[in-house]
């Protein structure tokens, strides 16, 4: 018989999957991303201490909308800000199990442009 399982059950597989081998370390930490239906979130995470060093989201931004591309781009470009603020150039890039396209890609994209290395 087969098994049921779901979206995000899925997604959380292939996000395991990738963190076995992307990690954050103090000198080049991980940029992680979450996308929610209404909402994206970015972290840039050291995984050696296990401590958020930045983070940024559409819901602190206070964005009208915050699940489209447009939100995304700027929550990219906003994470990017706060982390040359902090001294971080470099990150290695964590899609969280999401496929690289839309605002998953927008986010990075944007980051790229506003100065962050990866």
């Amino acid at each position: 018989m087969k098994k049921l399982t779901n979206k995000k059950l899925e997604r959380q597989r292939r996000h395991a999957r990738i963190r076995t081998k992307v990690s954050g370390t103090a000198s080049c930490p991980r940029l992680c991303v979450f996308r929610s239906n209404k909402h994206i979130h970015a972290q840039i995470i050291d995984d050696v201490k296990g401590v958020t060093l930045v983070s940024c989201s559409s819901v602190e931004l206070k964005l009208a909308n915050g699940s489209n591309i447009e939100a995304a781009k700027q929550i990219g470009a906003e994470i990017a800000k706060r982390a040359k603020a902090a001294k971080i150039t470099n990150v290695v890039f964590d899609r969280g199990g999401y496929i690289y396209h839309g605002r998953v890609a927008a986010l990075a994209e944007a980051a790229r442009e506003a100065g962050l290395e990866f």
